[in-house]
């Protein structure tokens, strides 16, 4: 009963601006690395659909319409051409807020599967090294767990080093090619 009240609670409280970091912990420290895992990358997958849904729900093109400014637009035109990389690398290390980056991507262009995949993706690295940190907070660790938990939140940073060294042109011409 515990894991299924902590998945609604971890995925209707993150829809909120609210730090998912504290559910991802919990996570680790409540059912160890297996369930933790499986409970915190599917929670934080469905906080964001819905994040994503309500938004796109409640008066989206309203809000749309107002966001007018050239660097809006430039961002947004971003997202709707390369979303599911922009998403990802945001997802992989969270410099910016988890419920802020669901905000702006459901008020812009980027389509709903590619955002879905790359939320999913993105956050493994991440959420693996929390719940893991989370785990061996309880003294039940190991030194390849520690590794893990490193390796993990390395791929973060280099994920979101390849996005901001990579050229908006150079994901075009590679998605032309396909």
């Amino acid at each position: 009963m515990l894991p299924v009240v902590f998945f609604a609670v971890h995925a209707l409280v993150c829809v909120a601006p609210f730090p998912r970091t504290i559910f991802t912990l919990s996570a680790g420290m409540l059912f160890g690395s297996a369930e933790g895992l499986t409970l915190a990358i599917t929670a934080t997958t469905v906080s964001a659909v819905l994040a994503l849904w309500l938004v796109r729900r409640l008066d989206h093109e309203r809000v749309r319409a107002r966001l007018t400014h050239p660097t809006v637009q430039a961002v947004d035109a971003r997202l709707a051409r390369r979303g599911w990389l922009s998403i990802g690398s945001l997802r992989l290390i969270a410099f910016a807020p988890f419920s802020i980056v669901n905000y702006c991507a459901a008020l812009s262009s980027i389509r709903f599967m590619p955002y879905s995949i790359a939320t999913f993706i993105g956050i493994i690295p991440g959420t693996v090294g929390t719940v893991l940190l989370g785990d061996a907070l309880t003294n039940r660790t190991s030194a390849a767990q520690w590794i893990v938990t490193a390796a993990c939140l390395a791929v973060g940073v280099i994920g979101l080093a390849v996005d901001a060294r990579m050229a908006v042109d150079q994901v075009e011409a590679a998605s032309d090619a396909r």
